[in-house]
């Protein structure tokens, strides 16, 4: 199942993508904070080594990049607008696209020494392409114009590799569940499922009232590693990794692969050849999904949005609760869902966390609101509510996950070596169920190896 990556057609859309923010822009398709006191803040942070002041008079020219749907490139233009509004000399250029491909074409960028000054990063980028602090500034050293105190001290943490605060954390996220009330009002059914009996039960009656196309969930290659990370989690009780060390055997593997087979066979999602087939590889752009033939979905907090605009009739479109599959623990985890970082590139370091400041704990908090999740910063939150920016659907789904996950995140669980949509690891297994051309027990073997072989690599 697995195919090469062409990094050449990366770099080519990493250059494609290229748009000011004052301009026009092509269509792209379409994570509540943890409160921290600033003395908290400040036990992970350090004075900066220097006095700086930002620039007003010479003319300066700034990148910025970002993934996301149109929504998100609508607030981030409008915020960075208003940045040149407050510093006239300063001009932000931005690029941005959807997130398939994305990250091929940013760390091909990295590599190339061509990335955005201030990027939107996914958190294990800060330890895949910046394990020795080689390609992200240290904002430690810039907290005299980036407000770090703002930030919780544990989300800092998360952020620092290489004893390098690489990054700030934008949101903190985990995933949840969202259903289309619309279809199984259709179904005759006036409640979402909460337990994997009820999540069973609508799979059958879908199926009898609205026929064989109607599935009360779809899910793609990762969102069924993450459910399968949730299940086990919380069946067993152990987090999915320790200290570089992966807690689950083959047996229990297979054994979570053979429940996410049991989801298909049940009628609860379609297998993957299915959703290929039918053009739903990207749920939000297949009919199936726009049509409500396929009413559910096990998404990020953040990242909603998308998924109801996408509805023709988006009425119903609800966030539902957090399912638990097992005795021992509620299982899943949340993430610090992106931060921004500083490239070692930048030739203007001292203004890009001008920007970064303004964006995430000043005025363009009010403008961004909730499109790249809850803000973690203390400030940036208040002046987002302040605005009315805060969008109740994600504030509802980030305070549900915040308040069941109780596992932490390994940072190389989203490697590209995994997760990627082409070549990753988690495409190879659960591609392969679907095809038949693994049976879970070869499956769990490969996802095994894997996975222990990432993190040996990343030891």
């Amino acid at each position: 199942m697995k195919k090469a990556i062409a990094l050449a057609m990366a770099s080519v859309m990493a250059a494609g993508l290229l748009a000011g923010c004052g301009g026009s822009a092509a269509n792209s398709t379409a994570a509540s904070s943890e409160a921290a006191s600033s003395e908290a803040a400040s036990t992970s942070t350090e004075a900066a080594t220097e006095a700086h002041t930002v620039n007003t008079t010479d003319p300066i020219t700034l990148t910025i990049s970002w993934w996301g749907g149109d929504a998100r490139q609508a607030a981030y233009e409008a915020a960075c607008k208003a940045f040149t509004e407050k510093y006239p000399n300063i001009t932000v250029e931005c690029t941005y696209g959807p997130w398939n491909g994305w990250e091929e074409a940013q760390s091909t960028a990295l590599a190339a020494g061509t990335a955005a000054d201030v990027m939107q990063v996914n958190w294990n980028w800060l330890f895949q392409y910046s394990g020795k602090g080689q390609s992200f500034v240290n904002l430690n050293d810039y907290s005299d114009v980036l407000d770090l105190t703002q930030f919780p001290s544990s989300a800092l943490d998360a952020c620092t590799v290489a004893n390098s605060l690489q990054a700030v954390p934008v949101a903190m996220a985990g995933r949840i569940y969202y259903w289309n009330m619309a279809t199984f009002k259709k179904a005759g059914l006036d409640h979402y499922p909460t337990t994997e009996q009820e999540l069973l039960d609508a799979a059958k009656t879908f199926q009898e009232k609205l026929g064989d196309d109607y599935y009360p969930l779809a899910a793609g290659p990762l969102d069924r590693m993450i459910m399968m990370t949730f299940y086990l989690e919380s069946k067993y009780g152990e987090p999915w990794v320790t200290d570089s060390t992966l807690n689950y055997t083959v047996e229990q593997l297979q054994e979570g692969l053979e429940w996410i087979q049991s989801l298909e066979d049940n009628h609860v999602m379609p297998d993957l050849k299915t959703m290929n087939a039918a053009g739903d590889k990207t749920i939000t752009d297949g009919q199936a999904w726009i049509t409500g033939k396929y009413a559910g979905i096990f998404e990020w907090d953040s990242a909603p949005s998308k998924y109801q605009s996408a509805l023709a009739d988006n009425s119903g479109f609800t966030v539902g609760e957090e399912i638990k599959f097992g005795d021992k623990a509620n299982g899943g985890f949340s993430k610090v869902s992106m931060g921004m970082a500083i490239t070692k590139s930048c030739q203007h370091p001292v203004e890009a966390a001008a920007l970064i400041d303004f964006l995430w704990n000043g005025e363009g908090a009010a403008i961004i609101g909730s499109e790249c999740g809850i803000p973690a910063s203390t400030a940036g939150l208040a002046s987002a509510q302040a605005a009315d920016a805060v969008k109740p659907l994600v504030l509802e789904a980030n305070t549900k996950v915040l308040a069941f996950v109780d596992m932490p995140l390994d940072p190389y669980y989203e490697s590209s070596k995994l997760k990627d949509t082409t070549d990753g690891i988690y495409t190879d297994v659960f591609d392969g169920l679907s095809y038949d051309e693994y049976d879970p027990q070869e499956a769990a073997e490969i996802l095994l190896d894997g996975v222990s072989g990432v993190l040996s690599a990343n030891a």
